[in-house]
């Protein structure tokens, strides 16, 4: 009986870290909305009712539609997710940066996988928002775990998105796909990583590139140097990226 219990309150624990936070998405609208100057805040709504905060950032004579997707436990406004969402206008990209799900702040990595089915349904509401916007052609800029969250979306091969970079993207967990694998994705593919990455995105580098075989728009580029969030190297993160969607046909 006591063994019985034991599991069922493993379960129960297990359920609720895998459940989204959507308290601490509120406690990081609130935080950053008030100082975002460039760009605009939106909200987009899922299915149950829940609203999420998108910050739009319009470019005159916009090339594409970018929808940004930033990692683990942060913010549309994050850090090297920030840099992208407001530099990228500048070389004709409007951004659309979204927050992403997230767990309890002690959540590990691998309790993400819960969430994944919501993370699609967001970058499906953000490509539709772009889409409803005007825009023709759209990327998604991803990073971390938003690039394994992206990678659940992409291998579907949505036909409203015509280019992905994924940036640091890390291994799988036992059990899935190693190295998530781009293989059967038909949009041109960017792999950016640092060569001080992280090593789960170091050890899946050989793999992804095999995988990117077969799709001659795709690449995989290393930014000497740079760590997984390229601090001190932004400049080279945005022009890897401006470049690869520069290239996209």
């Amino acid at each position: 009986m006591r063994a019985c219990m034991l599991g069922i309150l493993l379960l129960v624990s297990t359920s609720a870290l895998a459940a989204p936070d959507y308290a601490r998405e509120k406690r990081w609208a609130d935080e950053i909305t008030p100082f975002i100057v460039v760009g605009d805040p939106i909200d987009l709504t899922q299915k149950n009712g829940h609203k999420f905060l998108g910050i739009y950032t319009e470019a005159a004579k916009a090339r594409m539609g970018v929808v940004v997707v930033h990692g683990l436990g942060l913010n549309p406004d994050w850090g090297m997710i920030g840099t992208l969402r407001q530099r990228l206008p500048d070389y004709g990209y409007t951004t659309l940066s979204i927050q992403m799900p997230v767990l309890a702040a002690d959540a590990v990595p691998e309790a993400y996988v819960a969430t994944f089915p919501e993370a699609v349904e967001r970058l499906r509401l953000a490509v539709g928002y772009l889409t409803h916007k005007g825009y023709k052609r759209i990327a998604i800029v991803s990073h971390s775990m938003g690039s394994r969250m992206t990678y659940a979306y992409m291998k579907d091969n949505p036909a409203d998105v015509d280019a992905w970079a994924a940036l640091g993207m890390p291994a799988a967990p036992a059990g899935q796909a190693p190295a998530l694998l781009y293989s059967g994705i038909s949009a041109p593919i960017l792999d950016l990583y640092g060569s001080m990455d992280r090593p789960q995105v170091l050890a899946g580098a050989a793999l992804r590139l095999l995988s990117l075989e077969g799709n001659a728009a795709s690449k995989q580029e290393v930014i000497a140097g740079a760590d997984h969030f390229y601090a001190g190297h932004e400049d080279e993160m945005v022009k890897a990226v401006k470049d690869f969607l520069d290239s996209v046909k």
